[in-house]
């Protein structure tokens, strides 16, 4: 698999690759899916088709969608999401059979927000025989807040190192908020403002009243009216279920995988967890120790993103709002065991 630097070259080229693969840290495939869309604009692939491929997808419709001729436009881009990066068979033969003989004036753009080696097969290696890999890892604990301090200067803004530590330990290594608290910055400050770390921290407490993260904090505490009094607060300010949902499940899939260790101390070790997260952890295992528990719990937190996305019935709020409660009381939690 190809890095960030060989993105950026292909990206650069006089044409795109015919078939790419972008995977890993969801905010940077995200990104990196957008430069492409719009490298490939640029480039004349004014036609657009894109796949969702979730249970009982029909990959026959990218085949018929490669067979046939561009009614708009003579350079095509396929769009296809791929989000688990498991195709299966039929996608496995699909993509195969693509990168065999790709459709000409076609880019075949896939994007996976979930990848390691487990998901390295025949049809990734065709893909980079055929077009470009790449492999978008989110920066270690201790890269991040040069991380950080790149994306800051991308919009005009500098920090000290200080306050990078400090924003770097409030996110936790999820990309996505420290992104969303650039943005937010961005928005407030004048290009070329540096912050020292009290002047961030203001800012970034004073940008919402309520708080995803204090959320997250009351809930691994088991403060249950703290914590239900910051959800009403977040919905009431018009907060999204979703984005909440995907901050708790990087939580619970944390909480799944310390529960499942012989070690806790080596497995907090591995998930490069701050001090002070550690210890919030540690009292929510004592909670609920098993990893059972913890596994049903994202299965719920599944069947509530699905309510989101109007996939199952049901009123997500109400459900994420149970499956809260659930966590943090331990004789609810029996429900879970």
């Amino acid at each position: 698999m190809h890095g960030a630097g060989d993105w950026s070259r292909a990206l650069a080229a006089a044409d795109l690759p015919p078939v790419i693969l972008l995977a890993g840290d969801e905010l940077l495939v995200l990104e990196a899916a957008d430069a492409a869309r719009a490298r490939a604009r640029a480039l004349g692939y004014s036609e657009r088709t894109r796949f969702d491929v979730e249970a009982g997808f029909d990959w026959d419709d990218l085949a018929r969608a490669g067979a046939g001729l561009s009614l708009f436009a003579t350079r095509r881009l396929i769009d296809l999401r791929v989000p688990t990066g498991k195709p299966g068979k039929d996608g496995a033969e699909a993509i195969v059979a693509w990168c065999a003989a790709p459709p000409p004036d076609t880019v075949l753009l896939i994007s996976s927000q979930d990848w390691s080696r487990k998901h390295e097969a025949a049809w990734s290696q065709a893909i980079e025989r055929g077009g470009i890999a790449v492999h978008l890892q989110a920066p270690r604990a201790q890269e991040l807040p040069n991380w950080l301090g790149q994306r800051l200067a991308a919009r005009g803004l500098s920090a000290e190192m200080e306050a990078l530590d400090w924003l770097a330990a409030r996110t936790e290594g999820n990309l996505l908020a420290g992104a969303q608290e650039i943005d937010k910055l961005a928005l407030l400050l004048d290009a070329g403002t540096r912050l020292d770390r009290e002047t961030l921290e203001q800012l970034v407490s004073d940008s919402a009243r309520y708080d995803a993260f204090q959320l997250i904090d009351a809930v691994l505490a088991g403060a249950a009216p703290r914590a239900l009094h910051i959800l009403a607060g977040l919905r009431a300010e018009g907060e999204e279920v979703l984005p909440l949902l995907g901050l708790l499940n990087l939580q619970l899939g944390i909480a799944a995988r310390l529960a499942a260790a012989r070690d806790v101390d080596a497995a907090i070790r591995a998930e490069h967890l701050w001090q002070a997260r550690a210890a919030q952890f540690k009292r929510a295992l004592a909670r609920a120790p098993q990893a059972r528990f913890w596994q049903r719990a994202l299965v719920w937190a599944g069947r509530i993103e699905r309510m989101v996305k109007g996939r199952e019935t049901g009123d997500p709020w109400r459900e994420f709002e149970r499956l809260l409660v659930v966590l943090m009381q331990p004789r609810a939690a029996a429900a879970l065991a």
